[in-house]
């Protein structure tokens, strides 16, 4: 087959949820067979709904979504269903195909090895971490051996060695690999081409070359048309300001005047639409509950866990936490950083706030950014969600709040569930900063989330003047925050 053979074609394609929330306007892009492609655009643009197209799961409302006949498809999805979670190894990957598979073990035994992940076929797929069950989502999609292979945000907890797995295999793929992502470098090692959808026209552009090429052409694209926006702009006002010298002389100058002003609307039409950027969140700080004194957290000891036999080790610790003081937990994937993490949270919950491993004072108010969103109630609106961390509810500081989080009037009324992942995050941090917690507990707060909202984000921790525990595998993100202590739990 052809290499540059044409095996995806969206032609006109218009998508809309149907509340108002239009996706696509008759968007046009094609994809070529062995092609390398990123997917991007802002949090809630409509990526994943795309890949739903692709897979025709979504029929478009007008134009046609094109795949190449008799090829096959599989998607590695952001989280696991909830009820796969309750599965088995074998059951969840029998689950892949239409057909019963024999002589299935050897398969899933192959692409564990490929993803870099020990995991016994009766293992319930619940039990493993947030890394662990994305390396068994991105299986799943390989054991299926597509010619098109979509990939809705595989880094998402994923630690460096899974990363560089995964990249490894990426670029090894002989067949089409379409990527939905935020982390700049893991996208630059492969991509060779790049498709942006943006949310402002809802049409899809498409660019040669990698990622970083992409934003210099971008950025290229911008100043030209600024440069020749000016230009025009001053040309416009001339003829204006002569228009209106003319008009005052009367006579046959008001014909010049005439033309004059036909002259600025024309220049008027020539004005290019300047490519309009994603929207980045505002500066923002999280408030620590006031009027804390003393020791906010104890922790006493913890549990570590083998990636290979799953088994529990008990671990001591001494580790005691004020206002201002930001403790990192690192360590592989399946380890038990986000256990340890849960724990605490469970104990902050608790009427009596204290077990035998840890103690958190009385009265402390516990902010929890839990990477699969599962803090939040995904019936409620985004508006019940947000108003129900507030001590004092007041309608002027949320919606000021949501609103530099980008949640506008219309996302208010939404559900949590009808929401992107990237979406959900950013609720997740609004609740934050409206609940005011003194002890700010973060779970790989980075998945989902728009490359341009980082920065943002990772001055607000930083800034932050309670106690801080957070589990990351984005060093570039990490660095950008002060770290008091770190605790590696692998050591």
């Amino acid at each position: 087959m052809a290499q540059n053979e044409i095996i995806i074609r969206f032609d006109k394609v218009s998508f809309d949820y149907g509340y108002n929330k239009p996706i696509l306007d008759e968007a046009c892009f094609s994809v070529s067979r062995g092609s390398k492609i990123t997917f991007m655009g802002q949090n809630g643009a409509g990526k994943s709904t795309i890949f739903k197209l692709i897979t025709g799961e979504f029929i478009p409302e007008s134009g046609n979504v094109n795949i190449g006949h008799g090829l096959t498809i599989a998607i590695a999805k952001q989280v696991i269903p909830k009820p796969d979670l309750k599965l088995t190894v074998l059951e969840f990957f029998e689950k892949c195909f239409d057909k019963k598979v024999y002589d299935i073990d050897p398969k899933i035994d192959d692409v564990l090895e490929v993803v870099n992940l020990h995991a016994p076929h009766d293992r319930i797929v619940g039990s493993f971490s947030g890394g662990q069950q994305a390396r068994l989502l991105l299986a799943s999609a390989l054991i299926q051996d597509p010619d098109i292979l979509l990939l809705d945000e595989p880094t998402n907890n994923l630690d460096k060695e899974g990363i560089a797995h995964l990249t490894n295999f990426i670029i090894n793929y002989k067949k089409t690999v379409i990527v939905i992502s935020h982390d700049a470098d893991f996208l630059n090692s492969f991509t060779d081409g790049v498709l942006y959808l943006d949310i402002f026209t809802r049409k899809v552009e498409q660019y040669v070359g990698d990622y970083f090429s992409l934003l210099k052409e971008i950025a290229a694209r911008i100043e030209k048309e600024n440069r020749k926006n000016a230009m025009l702009a001053k040309e416009i006002q001339d003829n204006k300001d002569k228009a209106n010298f003319f008009a005052n002389k009367g006579g046959q100058m008001r014909l010049v005047a005439k033309r004059m002003r036909d002259r600025a609307e024309e220049l008027e039409e020539e004005k290019v639409d300047i490519r309009r950027e994603d929207k980045t969140i505002r500066p923002f700080i999280i408030p620590s509950q006031p009027d804390i004194v003393g020791e906010i957290l104890q922790i006493n000891a913890f549990k570590t866990f083998d990636s290979k036999t799953h088994k529990a080790k008990e671990r001591k610790a001494k580790i005691s936490m004020r206002r201002k003081h930001h403790l990192l937990l690192v360590g592989p994937n399946g380890i038990g950083k986000s256990t340890l993490l849960e724990s605490l949270a469970r104990t902050g919950e608790s009427s009596s706030k204290e077990n035998a491993d840890a103690q958190i004072t009385e009265g402390i108010r516990v902010g929890y950014y839990r990477q699969d969103f599962s803090t939040l109630n995904f019936e409620d609106t985004v508006y019940q969600s947000l108003i129900g961390v507030m001590q004092k509810p007041n309608e002027e500081i949320l919606r000021s709040t949501a609103a530099g989080f980008l949640i506008t009037g219309e996302v208010m009324k939404t559900k949590i569930e009808a929401l992107s992942e990237g979406q959900k995050g950013l609720v997740a941090f609004a609740r934050l900063v409206l609940q005011a917690p003194g002890l700010l507990i973060l779970d790989e707060p980075t998945n989902h989330i728009n490359f341009r909202h980082l920065p943002v984000i990772a001055a607000a921790l930083d800034k932050y003047e309670g106690a801080m525990i957070l589990v990351s595998h984005v060093p570039e993100f990490v660095k950008q925050i002060r770290i008091d202590e770190t605790l590696n739990l692998e050591k």
